[in-house]
């Protein structure tokens, strides 16, 4: 464990050049990391990285752009000075305001981990910089402006990908690819269960756009990318039952919404704000000729067994904890996708898609009909 120690004592200015003479000897790039294949050519220069936003999931993402030796922190931008000092501090890398990342043409691309109402108009200040963008979702809380972004960004020409973290997941895409090998013969219907262990504040509920915007988007973008295309029709229902707060702030906190696909497939999303053994995140596929599922992470894989039953644990608790393997293997697809100028595996038009979806259940919930997708996009 020589290198990290090494490292530890270098800035990033220094760092860098002894890292890449490390990786032109080192086996570890004919191997995968994380389960994605990281390209560097001789002479192939690492990219440097700015991420915009050092709350709970810019740590996240500062631990993946490290973690990564084809990528290096570079600088850490918040509206919250004192958080991005800390987190810049803590990997070797300068507190700067996102504008000087951004303006800053030595730095290759940036992560967008800032409040939602700003990932618009940093995408685009960041392509028309010439950067390549990786930004959480969703792009935005209103799909006129999304869409307005995305004529922005493809003008520019430069790469962005959309944070659907969840198709990253190990185990939901060894699902996707048992079904695209035909395992099951023909996929007829999918059914997404996503549950979090307690609801967040109102006053979180209140910006969040709401629970399809906020929550179901990723669901959304699952069940496009599971069935290879987006729903024809879109049918949700939804009620405030957990907390009546959530109500009277004009948001459901239960949901279930029904896709509908042009070939006959459907598609079942069940959200809840509250399951109270855990962050419950399960998906069944039924094919023509059997079933994909892929369940939960429990907390451990102890079982108790006695006279009175049988006993295990827990799902793990949140989605920091569930879904960590899973950003730093979208970080790695990121930076394999940029370094070698292949195609990103998350699209902008994705994340315009998905947010597309939640507009149309949104509608449907508030006129109890079904919207056709053709009259949100």
């Amino acid at each position: 464990m020589l290198y990290p120690l090494v490292f530890s004592a270098l800035s990033n200015a220094e760092a860098i050049p002894l890292r890449l003479e490390m990786l032109k000897h080192s086996s570890s790039l004919r191997n995968r990391l994380h389960g994605t294949r990281i390209h560097m050519s001789e002479g192939m220069k690492m990219l440097k990285i700015g991420l915009l936003g050092a709350g709970r999931i810019g740590n996240v993402h500062a631990k993946a752009i490290t973690s990564n030796p084809g990528s290096a922190l570079i600088a850490v931008s918040d509206v919250n000075t004192d958080a991005a000092g800390k987190l810049a501090a803590q990997y070797g890398a300068e507190a700067r305001s996102s504008a000087d990342i951004i303006n800053d043409a030595s730095i290759d691309a940036v992560l967008i981990a800032t409040s939602t109402d700003t990932h618009s108009d940093l995408i685009e200040a960041a392509t028309k910089a010439g950067k390549a963008v990786l930004c959480e979702k969703p792009v935005d809380l209103s799909l006129e402006r999304a869409r307005a972004c995305q004529v922005v960004a493809d003008a520019t020409g430069k790469p962005v990908m959309i944070g659907f973290n969840r198709r990253f997941d190990p185990n939901f895409a060894a699902l996707k690819t048992a079904a695209d090998r035909g395992d099951i013969g023909k996929t007829e219907l999918l059914s997404i269960t996503s549950f979090d262990p307690a609801p967040p504040p109102v006053s979180y509920i209140k910006v969040s756009g709401g629970l399809f915007r906020d929550m179901m988007i990723h669901d959304f973008d699952m069940a496009c990318w599971i069935f290879g295309g987006a729903p024809e029709t879109v049918t949700a229902t939804g009620s405030s039952i957990v907390d009546p707060e959530i109500g009277a702030a004009g948001d459901v906190d239960t949901a279930a919404v029904t896709l509908k696909f042009d070939d006959g497939r459907i598609a079942v999303i069940k959200n809840s704000r509250r399951a109270v053994y855990g962050y419950d995140q399960r998906i069944e596929l039924l094919g023509s000729e059997g079933l994909l599922s892929a369940g939960n992470i429990l907390e451990n894989t102890v079982t108790k067994s006695t006279k009175d039953g049988v006993t295990g644990a827990k799902p793990e608790f949140f989605f920091l904890e569930r879904y960590m393997r899973a950003y730093s293997i979208e970080w790695n697809a990121f930076v394999d996708a940029i370094t070698s100028g292949s195609t990103l595996p998350v699209s902008l038009q994705d994340g315009v898609n998905a947010l597309a979806l939640a507009e149309a259940a949104t509608l449907s919930l508030k006129t109890g009909q079904t919207v056709r997708l053709s009259e949100i996009l």
